[in-house]
Parts: structure tokens; sequence; C-alpha cells
């Protein structure tokens, strides 16, 4: 007696479809999640030496200027209050996106930034 060769690949590509719409309720509820500012409870990142790990990329490691300016005298050029909003906001016109880190770790990014001049 034969089986039915067609019972497999279905059941496969049920299981399948079954995997995609599961994973697209998780990635609905996650969007939603993000949207609203994470999880209650969620704790701001305080440590600016950390924070600054989402500029290196374009400000050099030692934040001297690479792609973007340097960070060693941004304290010269704007205030605390600007330099926040620039992380916040972004450059779009300079290349630099907005929303790398939420506006709590823009204000401790900022005032450290500030504070690095004065040293």
């Amino acid at each position: 007696m034969k089986k039915n060769p067609i019972i497999p690949f279905a059941l496969i590509a049920v299981l399948g479809i079954l995997a995609m719409i599961i994973l697209a309720v998780v990635g609905l509820n996650e969007q939603e999640r993000i949207a609203n500012g994470g999880e209650e409870g969620e704790t701001t990142q305080a440590d600016p030496e950390a924070l600054i790990q989402s500029c290196i990329g374009c400000h050099g490691g030692d934040l001297e200027g690479g792609s973007g300016p340097s960070l060693n005298d941004v304290h010269e050029r704007l205030s605390v209050e600007e330099i926040e909003r620039t992380i916040i906001e972004g450059r779009p016109d300079k290349g630099m996106p907005a929303g790398l880190v939420s506006n709590e770790e823009a204000a401790i990014l900022a005032e450290w930034l500030a504070a690095k001049g004065e040293e």
C-alpha cells in the first residue's frame, strides 16, 4: 500500500503558514510596545560612556570626528539645550539620524558632552 506523498508537503505548508501568523502577531505586539516607549518600569541607561557607543560610528572612537564633526569641542559651539535637541531631533541635513537614544538618555549625553569640554 502506497502512502500519499502530498500529505507531508501539505502538513509542512500548514505549519509554515501557522508559524508566519504567530510571528506576525508577535511582531505587531512588539511594534506597539516600541511605539509606546517600551515596557513600564524600563530603566534609562545612565552611564554616558556606554551611551556614547551609538555616536562613535560617525564621530570617531575618541569623538575626534569622522564622517561627523568632532564632539570634543561641541560645548564651545552649542549650549546644553542645543546639544540635547540635536541628539533628539538629529540633523537630517548633515546626515545625523534622530532617535538614536531616548530623550532621557539624550539629556544625560548632552550634560556629559558639555561637562567633558570643561575638564
